[in-house]
């Protein structure tokens, strides 16, 4: 990657996007360390204008911005890095300083659930019952939604198949998080395929 850092007093323009929902998050400026230093720890670090020194963002309020991948525009003097963050990007507590909030598409949105109602092992959940009893459990679970997924393949409802279609995406959803896994660690693994052709 070269850049070209003489056009703005060595500082170089810089966009963040969430990952998952292409949300514009922020703008902030790096200059040739803190680029290095992000390449580095993997984590977003800007030039501070009005602190004169490198800030990691987060690095007060916990809310760090994971790299996913970092590109340069045509001219080479604008990057654009793809972030995953851990919690709100903007200092008023707003997932973006730009306000609009985006939502997570429907499939992030359920993970999220999945992953709430886990975490809050309420007897009367479906999801956290079947997650205490283990990977073996859920794993069969999503044997048998896919057999009855093939099953209703086989006929022409599709009300019944469209249902079973969606219990094996929520079941596979869960047992994703079982192994401590997301959609995103699929996708990755899927996009480089394509690139594979």
């Amino acid at each position: 990657m070269i850049l070209d850092f003489s056009k703005n007093n060595g500082l170089i323009p810089t966009i963040i996007q969430d990952y998952q929902t292409q949300q514009v998050l922020m703008l902030g400026y790096m200059n040739e360390e803190a680029l290095q230093k992000t390449l580095k720890e993997n984590i977003v670090t800007f030039f501070s204008r009005s602190k004169n020194r490198l800030w990691t963002k987060g690095e007060t309020s916990g809310n760090y911005l994971k790299v996913v991948s970092i590109k340069e525009d045509c001219d080479q003097d604008t990057l654009l890095i793809k972030v995953i963050p851990s919690g709100p990007t903007c200092h008023n507590g707003t997932t973006s300083c730009f306000a609009d909030e985006t939502p997570l598409p429907f499939l992030n949105q359920l993970e999220q659930v999945i992953e709430g109602r886990i975490a809050n092992q309420n007897a009367n959940s479906y999801v956290a019952s079947l997650f205490q009893k283990g990977i073996n459990k859920i794993a069969q679970k999503v044997g048998e939604e896919a057999v009855e997924l093939v099953i209703e393949a086989k006929d022409n409802n599709k009300d019944l198949f469209l249902n079973e279609a969606a219990d094996l995406l929520f079941h596979y959803l869960l047992l994703l998080k079982a192994k401590g896994f997301g959609l995103t660690d699929v996708e990755t693994i899927l996009k480089s395929r394509m690139k594979n052709g």
